[in-house]
């Protein structure tokens, strides 16, 4: 899935002659839209899908005392940085319309630094709650495991979000992009939207389903 992602911000769609001709008489921008929604649609049902199998199994689970593990607090931390990647994102799609080249490179640098932060916070928060008590022993070692699988994954997302944000940004500073083609930058802002609006779906459902937030 992430490679597809690289796929649709890197290829120039224009001269693919594998395509057939119903898409290839598609405008350019029609094709890339099209494109990026179908991905989107399809990492959304694998989330969806994921969370509601982890609903399922812990709600299982509630009247197991094993099972109230409590969640890290640095969740929260994490939640703010990703919101804060998202409203630089949404800045750069203004600045890219305006052919500001330079400031659209800063907001977008600055958002893959706070991602890699976000990382980071993740990956300390995921080594807290698999540190804890709820791994002793017990039905609620399975809790906490899956909670830490689906932080994994959204991560694993988030880690390719990076990449390609690294990429956006090089093409951006040589020129790719000006009002009239943003179209990758734009995706990249409404990937970075989609992941974060997922992780809040998560981090809610984790909170139902577990000891809430340990504060």
């Amino acid at each position: 899935m992430i490679y597809v992602h690289f796929w649709f911000l890197t290829t120039d769609i224009t001269q693919d002659r594998s395509l057939p001709n119903s898409i290839a008489r598609l405008p350019p921008d029609i094709r890339y839209h099209q494109g990026g929604w179908l991905f989107l649609c399809t990492l959304l049902v694998f989330f969806l899908t994921s969370l509601l199998l982890y609903g399922i199994y812990a709600e299982s689970r509630q009247g197991d005392p094993q099972s109230a593990v409590e969640l890290p607090t640095s969740f929260l931390t994490s939640t703010v940085c990703l919101i804060g990647i998202s409203v630089v994102l949404h800045a750069s799609t203004r600045t890219v319309r305006r052919s500001q080249r330079f400031a659209t490179v800063f907001f977008i640098a600055i958002a893959a630094v706070a991602a890699v932060v976000f990382i980071v916070i993740q990956y300390r928060s995921m080594l807290e709650l698999l540190g804890g008590p709820a791994l002793a022993g017990g039905t609620g070692k399975g809790v906490a495991g899956m909670v830490v699988v689906l932080a994994f994954l959204h991560a694993l997302h988030v880690a390719g979000g990076i990449l390609a944000l690294g990429i956006v940004g090089v093409r951006t500073a040589m020129g790719h992009y000006d009002h009239e083609r943003h179209w990758p930058v734009d995706f990249a802002a409404l990937y970075w939207h989609f992941l974060d609006v997922v992780w809040v779906c998560m981090l809610i459902t984790f909170v139902l389903t577990t000891g809430g937030i340990a504060l």
